[in-house]
């Protein structure tokens, strides 16, 4: 075998095309597939580019058709040849697929072993296999195109902030933890003996920082971390697009966002999406969808109807409304389909939303009703019920009757279950919207305290500054979801930037003044040396990649991702440690560690 690594790779295996015809070049890659037909071997070499077909044909070079019976899938070649037409041959699917290479030359790198599994994209592989072997899984067309995606993305994102003004900048990974802290992934510090650093959940107080120092405007794709239980569309290690600006309004924030989420789906997908965003208030998303982060590609809206129904004769209705709920209903057009074994399994949805039930009733072709408490209401109520719904012949409306929080939790999932289940999603559809105005705190009846809903470094509504000692539940915020089909993607606000208004945030969270100067004195000082007006937002890279790919799973999207177990199947992080390691950093285990199994 003659070596030709003193030669230099001159194409990608996806680059040559029919114009190349004739010339002599070297390619170098991965074994695709091989094939024997007719005293030639038909080889495909991929590379991060694509593939090409090699042919070693035995009435050229005998000797180097034998040599390449040695090749199967996922050695490492090198060869050198002519780009030869295929003629009539030609294979459309193929990017290449007008020509082939006949091989004059071939090396051998590495010889690999039977891999686990196929590497191909229409073959059915366990994903526990896919992370145990990643290294693999990461060949497949299907995860490099998304991984390309990914750079595409980053690229864009840079390129967008960089035009606009903005500064890329860095902030710690190595920081101290929160006082919500039970979320910090902890690292043990061998010099500060007893002491931990916390890796960031977000870059938050370090961005204000900039702002106070007066940069104005920063950007950074981050890596974050939290843990916590795991989804599928959560990691313990992700990263964000952290922006932050000083002297800006909401208003700011949005057309900032929106330029740059144009420019990706432009330069990614080819898209042009619509701008401005549809913008709801907490309270309208709430209210219309039963979510803050509403799928806006079917409709299917929630009405209210307690006034409707506060004096009828149904005492689940009824009932509801005199202990200070509500009763809500959703139409479904077209839905006499659905059989009695259809709703009672809907009904089973809003039970694990906290509903006790789910009330129905379908509009028959002759006008009259079908529903288990359509005796206990007057004519002039269910008419009233129709009008208010917009109810037709052979429509179905679903009930629930509860306190407002579980009558939106349930009604909403009901919502997407219905969606997903009729097929009244367009898959290929991007709808985006603002959610703004969200409430600032919410009281924890087991803490016996009132926690901040978005985070304590966000500003309330100017107006609403003062109930904070009268009516906190009443104070809403100057925060902001974008949200794109049914996803959060980014949230953010305008910050508190005046010492008082933060140390009052702090106070009405049960930090004493001492507790406060102990956990962000830094900041208390930062706000009382010249703090400009500021605010910022953090999107999700890995949720906004998944969205532009189409998958529904959040590891499909990341190089080297945790299981649901927040495990690496790869490595087998996290794993146990010596004891010598233990003792440089100053920790004694209470019991011995086991590795979680991936």
């Amino acid at each position: 075998m003659q070596f030709i690594t003193e030669l230099k790779r001159t194409h990608s295996a996806g680059q040559l095309r029919g114009v190349d015809a004739g010339k002599e070049v070297v390619l170098m890659g991965w074994v695709k597939a091989r094939r024997e037909h007719g005293g030639a071997t038909f080889v495909d070499l991929r590379d991060r580019d694509g593939f090409t077909q090699l042919r070693f044909d035995q009435s050229l070079n005998a000797d180097l058709y034998e040599q390449a019976k040695q090749i199967r899938p996922e050695f490492v070649i090198a060869v050198q040849g002519r780009v030869e037409s295929r003629g009539e041959m030609i294979n459309p699917e193929m990017a290449t697929g007008e020509i082939e290479v006949v091989v004059q030359r071939l090396e051998i790198f590495n010889a690999a072993k039977t891999p686990p599994f196929q590497i191909r994209d229409d073959v059915e592989v366990n994903e526990d296999l896919r992370l145990r072997y990643r290294f693999l899984d990461l060949r497949r067309d299907g995860m490099q195109a998304i991984l390309k995606t990914r750079s595409q993305t980053n690229r864009a994102v840079r390129e967008h902030l960089l035009d606009h003004g903005f500064l890329e900048l860095e902030t710690p990974i190595l920081t101290k933890a929160t006082p919500e802290g039970a979320r910090d992934y902890l690292v043990p510090s061998r010099i500060h003996a007893g002491s931990f650093y916390a890796l960031p959940q977000s870059p938050q107080l370090f961005k204000q920082l900039f702002m106070v120092a007066g940069y104005e405007r920063y950007f950074q794709i981050c890596k974050c971390f939290r843990d916590e239980d795991l989804r599928a569309d959560r990691q313990p290690e992700f990263t964000q697009i952290d922006i932050e600006m000083s002297f800006v309004e909401p208003e700011d924030i949005y057309a900032m966002v929106e330029g740059m989420l144009k420019r990706i789906f432009k330069e990614v997908k080819g898209l042009d999406i619509d701008t401005p965003f549809k913008r709801y208030t907490y309270d309208e998303a709430m209210a219309r969808y039963g979510s803050d982060k509403p799928d806006l590609r079917f409709g299917l809206e929630l009405q209210d109807v307690s006034d409707v129904v506060a004096e009828c004769g149904f005492s689940v209705f009824t009932g509801a409304i005199q202990s200070g709920g509500q009763v809500k209903a959703l139409r479904l057009p077209g839905g006499g389909d659905l059989s009695r074994g259809q709703i009672d399994k809907l009904a089973d949805v809003v039970k694990i939303y906290g509903a006790k039930g789910l009330a129905w009733m379908r509009k028959k072709a002759d006008g009259s009703w079908q529903s288990p408490f359509a005796k206990q209401l007057s004519e002039a109520e269910r008419a009233a019920i129709e009008a208010r719904l917009g109810i037709e012949a052979e429509d179905v409306a679903f009930f629930v009757a509860d306190k407002p929080s579980v009558v939106a939790a349930s009604l909403g999932a009901l919502r997407l279950k219905l969606g997903q289940q009729l097929g009244l999603i367009d898959k290929d559809a991007y709808a985006f919207c603002w959610v703004t105005d969200f409430p600032s705190f919410e009281y924890d009846e087991e803490a016996k305290r009132w926690v901040a809903i978005h985070h304590p470094f966000t500003s309330p509504r100017r107006a609403d500054i003062s109930l904070m000692e009268t009516d906190p539940g009443a104070v809403y915020a100057q925060a902001y979801d974008v949200v794109l089909n049914g996803y959060e993607l980014g949230g953010g606000s305008i910050r508190i930037h005046e010492e008082a208004v933060q140390s009052k945030v702090f106070e009405l969270l049960g930090l004493s003044k001492e507790e406060s100067r102990a956990k962000f004195g830094f900041l208390l000082d930062a706000l009382s040396y010249g703090t400009p007006p500021h605010g910022g937002i953090a999107l999700g890279m890995d949720r906004l990649i998944m969205l532009l790919t189409g998958t529904d799973n959040i590891r499909d999207v990341i190089a080297f991702p945790k299981t649901l177990k927040a495990s690496c199947a790869m490595t087998n992080a996290p794993s146990s440690v010596d004891q010598l390691q233990l003792d440089e950093v100053h920790i004694a285990l209470k019991r011995a560690s086991t590795p979680v199994e991936a």
